[in-house]
């Protein structure tokens, strides 16, 4: 196995990034380069992305991030081994514009394509900080997807449980918006969180009856926009957040120390690795409730570093380079999906959400 260097770019929904990633022979993993282009000021406005919007300003950004993200890791093109971008799922116009530009790029060069599934970016991102081998338990947890997966190796990826509706960071999204929070929604009902008392508001809770790791959080996200419709003060709006904030920790909570049990019983006599990924790994009363569950349960506890939590091009390139280690790549006909679950035999054996209604992204 050699050393690998690749180009990774992620234009799924609201960031244009590029990022250069080193994986030595022995696996150890180097940042080079990671660039983010932000869209923020765009879609601010709007309380939330405009897919059109962001569309177009990956088109109008993605040559000078990836121009920035070679000079700043001190390579040329000619020192890449191979291109990993995005392919799905996400905003797929956006999509489109990281994919049409990997291919460019490595049809120019003349180098190996790996088309990666978004979700296994995020499953690996945590691995930019750390060895971390597998197996492991696996909680991606974002503004778009919300699922709990047994990850065996490189691809191999098996859902215990999943959003039958709204992920929790779009719960967190939505709900700032209703309390008058600027987008981006999470990290301001987070700030606002820590001086509200969450037993100021009753929330309620979801799919209490079942016994399964599946999530909800339409009802919360209704029941707390009702409520942010007669806050008065400024009292309320923390106590609502700190509510909203514990409710949603609670959920993931629970759901993560039933599959924690179902994992264990799986895996016996072998160590027990619980990640968590995705945007919402970043805020710190969801990783304590989870640090809380790998005590109870034996698991060790890793998330990636935070820059690498929110959408990067970091973890699309290692998960490139994983694959390319293995000998894996796709062809210049590598299309682009808006839709792309990691386990694609439960997604069809047992979807989460019926045909025509609108659901996660996964």
């Amino acid at each position: 196995m050699t050393t690998l260097t690749i180009l990774g770019l992620e234009t799924s929904c609201d960031e244009t990034a590029a990022a250069v990633v080193r994986r030595d022979a022995d696996g150890t993993v180097t940042v080079l380069s990671s660039i983010i282009g932000a869209q923020f000021e765009l879609h601010a406005p709007f309380g939330g992305v405009v897919p059109e919007i962001a569309a177009r300003a990956h088109v109008e950004a993605i040559d000078a991030v990836a121009a920035e993200a070679i000079r700043v890791a001190g390579v040329e093109f000619a020192d890449l081994s191979g291109v990993a971008a995005t392919a799905g799922p996400g905003l797929v116009g956006g999509v489109m514009v990281g994919l049409a530009f990997g291919k460019a790029v490595a049809l120019a060069r003349d180098l190996p394509l790996v088309a990666v599934n978004h979700l296994e970016g995020h499953a690996v991102s945590a691995r930019l900080g750390a060895d971390i081998p597998y197996p492991f338990l696996l909680l991606l947890v974002s503004g778009g997807h919300c699922q709990l997966l047994e990850v065996a190796g490189v691809g191999a990826c098996r859902r215990l449980g999943t959003t039958i509706d709204d992920a929790a960071g779009e719960a967190f999204d939505k709900i700032a918006k209703s309390l008058g929070l600027p987008y981006p929604g999470g990290p301001a009902l987070e700030a606002l969180a820590k001086t509200g008392d969450p037993s100021g508001f009753a929330l309620p809770r979801a799919l209490l009856g079942r016994k399964d790791c599946d999530f909800s959080f339409s009802g919360l996200k209704t029941a707390a926009a009702r409520l942010a419709e007669k806050i008065t003060t400024e009292q309320d709006r923390a106590d609502l957040a700190a509510a909203v904030q514990v409710a949603i920790a609670r959920q993931l909570s629970e759901r993560t120390d039933r599959a924690m049990k179902l994992y264990a019983a799986s895996h016996p006599g072998q160590t027990l690795r619980f990640v968590v990924a995705g945007g919402v790994a970043a805020n710190q009363a969801v990783r304590e409730a989870l640090r809380a569950n790998c005590a109870d349960n034996g698991f060790s506890f890793d998330a990636p570093p935070l820059a690498y939590c929110t959408d990067n091009a970091a973890m699309i390139a290692l998960a490139g380079a994983e694959r390319l280690a293995l000998g894996l790549s796709d062809g210049l006909d590598a299309v682009a999906r808006p839709r792309w679950p990691l386990d694609e035999a439960a997604a069809l054996s047992n979807p989460s959400n019926i045909f025509g209604r609108k659901g996660a992204k996964a």
